[in-house]
């Protein structure tokens, strides 16, 4: 049943990751060019990922009762139609219909985020990273030619009428609806049902049902490494393509940048999920933290004219999300039972997209009111606070 589980997960996130990318690549643009000022361009990435944070909450709910296929199919279903909605309102160059369908599209991207639990389900306590690696690293493919895909996608849009930078979301609501029907269609028998009705029949002793435990610390502390390296990451990324236009950087430029960057959030996951696994959650969540400071460093000191740094930088940060992302995910599922791990996951990734919406919020005034360098140092700064919380989780081992 694992081997089928991740079999379906791998194929939803192939798709699910094309959907993502277009919101993080152009969505910026789009705002930039619609609503006419460089300070609102970090409203797409405020709405998709207040909408993430309604589509999380949701989701876990609807897990929680009804398991894995419901949530995750009808999360990717809403981002579908959310894309659309994008796609018109560009068209018609309609600020009103732009706004609704951003923040619905988001719940697109958090149901690609909150898929990699469903690898998780059916999994041995010492392979949860292992299997959580699976999920992020089948994103990869469609992460990264979504971005590079920039300017075809942006020719087929121009040919059937459309402005260039609807493109990507063309691609995003094929690829959320066929994400959707995948796993609706394929994710049989349910894992987390599977799971839960494990736990529920090795939890009863002589006919007597042993109460659930209640989430250890290791839930606070993964909560905050998860806030903590979302907000980092999306504040530096959201600002990039606005920052490398300024300067006279192409859209091609653009769609590499933030493919090497997506690429580095989701391609060393194999690797990271055995390091989760064998060196351990807290050591790997520490070197997310170094690893986004030296991120936030490198493109704060990169020339405005150099490729090759912002590339150093993007890559670093989006390494460094990948680190606190799966050793995170892994303190979660462990503190955890599946009688309450689904509501607790969703609330989880409620206060990640919140996190992200204020990153992506407070990344376009910073950068209007100081700079690029200023916004990205901040967020290097701000991911080293992420180690007292893992300082507190051992001592709360030891005690």
């Amino acid at each position: 049943m694992q081997r089928r589980t991740l079999t379906v997960v791998v194929i939803s996130q192939v798709l699910g990751g094309a959907g993502l990318a277009a919101g993080i690549t152009v969505g910026a643009l789009l705002a930039q060019d619609m609503l006419g000022s460089d300070d609102l361009t970090g409203v797409p990435t405020t709405l998709f990922t207040l909408g993430s944070a309604l589509a999380a909450f949701t989701v876990g709910r609807i897990t929680q009762r009804l398991g894995r296929r419901g949530g995750l199919g009808l999360g990717f279903a809403t981002g579908g139609l959310g894309a659309i909605g994008v796609v018109v309102a560009a068209a018609i160059d309609s600020v009103p219909l732009l706004l609704p369908a951003l923040f619905i599209y988001g719940a697109g991207t958090s149901t690609n985020l909150q898929a990699r639990y469903a690898g998780t389900d059916l999994a041995a306590p010492a392979r949860r990273g292992m299997a959580v690696s699976v999920a992020m690293v089948s994103t990869t493919l469609g992460a990264v030619a979504g971005p590079n895909l920039v300017e075809p996608l942006g020719s087929l849009a121009e040919g059937l009428g459309l402005p260039a930078l609807a493109g990507p979301f063309l691609l995003a609501a094929v690829a959320f609806l066929a994400a959707g029907a995948v796993l609706l269609v394929l994710l049989r028998p349910d894992p987390f049902l599977v799971a839960r009705e494990i736990a529920a029949s090795s939890a009863t002793t002589g006919g007597a049902e042993v109460p659930a435990p209640k989430p250890g610390p290791g839930v606070v502390v993964g909560a905050t490494v998860l806030v903590l390296t979302q907000i980092a990451m999306v504040a530096i990324m959201t600002m990039t393509p606005v920052h490398m236009q300024e300067h006279g950087h192409g859209l091609g430029e653009v769609g590499l940048v933030i493919s090497l960057h997506i690429a580095a959030m989701f391609l060393p996951s194999l690797i990271t999920g055995v390091l989760v696994d064998k060196v351990g959650r807290v050591p790997m969540a520490v070197a997310s933290g170094v690893t986004l400071l030296l991120a936030g460093v490198t493109a704060a000191l990169a020339p405005n004219d150099s490729m090759v740094l912002l590339i150093v930088a993007l890559v670093l940060l989006g390494l460094g999300w990948n680190f606190g992302l799966i050793a995170a995910t892994a303190l979660v599922v462990d503190a955890t039972v599946p009688a309450t791990r689904a509501k607790v996951q969703g609330s989880i990734d409620v206060l990640v997209a919140l996190a992200g919406a204020g990153g992506g919020a407070l990344s376009g005034v910073v950068m209007a009111g100081t700079s690029y360098a200023t916004l990205s140092l901040i967020g290097g700064v701000l991911s080293i606070l992420l180690i007292p919380a893992l300082f507190r989780l051992r001592g709360a081992r030891t005690a």
